[in-house]
């Protein structure tokens, strides 16, 4: 394949981007189309052009234009999905793809022609970028049940509505029953669906409270997260209640330029830890999704913020030897059954830092000249050495 050859003579980085970018790129490109397609077709009148003039009839062709734009909302939704890297949101699109392929084709129009292509050619690009989109869509407990309860009062409102039918005016289809349940659930309530029995009136109530009950939770469980998180991730912290969730994590206090290669190393290891930085770096790191909680590492808040008491161990290891001997000490008294390894930017303070608390403490400068001295005397550690320096 061409396109594949191209893309095989690119910088693996650059490959990355251009595949990855092209995929949301089309999908957002579809769903704009299949919005302003969808969006024109609604209440038009049935059209004798295009590749099946004569061959959809008028009716199908309205639906198609309602519902090729409610398609295009939901591929923005999947295309946001596919920016953050979820496999269900490629899942998503490609399952969007071939359906706003066929929306286009029923919409019988040359206008809707173009989406027709995009929508086609799109389906190979995302399935060659399939590898690229591996992050998983987690939902908590919380999460779940809200939409199951939202969920739930729309099923107990359409089939109730529809068995109390009768005692109803205005409700004869299914249609008209969940129709009814959607306007009385979200509170809208336009009035030409009318309860005529005390039953059906009590019944009506009760898809009020469960159904403003259902929404404003889901709501709150489902929305409630990502604005927090992304208000977390501008002031370049976490929130309280990802504190909450951490358990068994490293502690990383401090950053500096010993400190960045080891963050690096744990984000490539999919190892969960956290960060505890006063630096202006905090945005850097909540930038690159890296956990970061705000404060100075040898204060008693942001630790025990960072839940000190769970984790499994503690790195330190910053450009100034007297700080990082703060956080040991902080730190120690905080979890002193917590195994604390330290860096000491200079050789005179590596005593020091283990009379801190350190449990082990490393120097740079030290591991350096014995590499040096056994690379000099014939001692193959090129391999050891070529992963410190960050070569593959």
């Amino acid at each position: 394949m061409v396109g594949e050859a191209l893309l095989e003579r690119l910088p693996k980085n650059w490959k990355r981007v251009v595949t990855v970018r092209a995929a949301i790129g089309l999908a957002l490109a579809v769903a704009l189309l299949s919005v302003l397609t969808g969006v024109h077709h609604i209440g038009q009148e049935a059209v004798d052009h295009g590749p099946l003039a004569g061959m959809v009839p008028g009716a199908v062709q309205r639906l198609v234009g309602f519902t090729g734009a409610l398609t295009g909302f939901l591929m923005v939704g999947s295309a946001l999905a596919l920016r953050r890297g979820l496999r269900a949101g490629w899942y998503a699109t490609l399952i969007l793809m071939p359906v706003t392929a066929i929306q286009g084709l029923l919409q019988v129009d040359i206008y809707s022609i173009p989406l027709v292509i995009l929508s086609l050619l799109s389906i190979p690009i995302l399935l060659f970028t399939r590898k690229r989109f591996e992050k998983s869509l987690s939902l908590t407990a919380t999460q779940l049940g809200a939409g199951g309860a939202l969920f739930g009062v729309q099923i107990y409102g359409t089939f109730g509505a529809y068995g109390f039918r009768d005692d109803f005016d205005g409700i004869e289809t299914l249609l008209d029953a969940f129709y009814f349940t959607l306007i009385t659930s979200s509170t809208v309530g336009y009035g030409n669906i009318v309860p005529e029995t005390p039953e059906a009136m009590l019944f009506t109530m009760s898809v009020v409270v469960l159904g403003v009950a259902s929404f404003g939770i889901a709501i709150g469980a489902l929305v409630g997260p990502a604005i927090q998180a992304r208000i977390t991730k501008t002031l370049g912290k976490m929130s309280d209640s990802q504190l909450e969730l951490l358990e068994d994590h490293l502690l990383v206090l401090g950053y500096g330029k010993l400190t960045a290669p080891i963050v690096d190393e744990l984000a490539d290891s999919n190892r969960q830890f956290v960060v505890v930085t006063d630096d202006a770096t905090t945005d850097d790191l909540s930038s690159e999704d890296i956990a970061v909680v705000a404060g100075d590492p040898s204060d008693e808040g942001p630790l025990e913020r960072a839940k000190i008491g769970r984790a499994t161990g503690i790195v330190v290891a910053t450009d100034e030897d007297a700080r990082d001997a703060l956080a040991i000490l902080t730190a120690s008294q905080l979890a002193p059954d917590t195994r604390i390894v330290a860096a000491a930017t200079d050789r005179e303070n590596t005593k020091k830092l283990e009379r801190a608390g350190a449990d082990t403490v490393i120097s740079p400068s030290v591991l350096g000249g014995h590499l040096l001295i056994r690379s000099a005397l014939g001692s193959d550690d090129s391999e050891l050495i070529e992963q410190i320096l960050g070569n593959e």
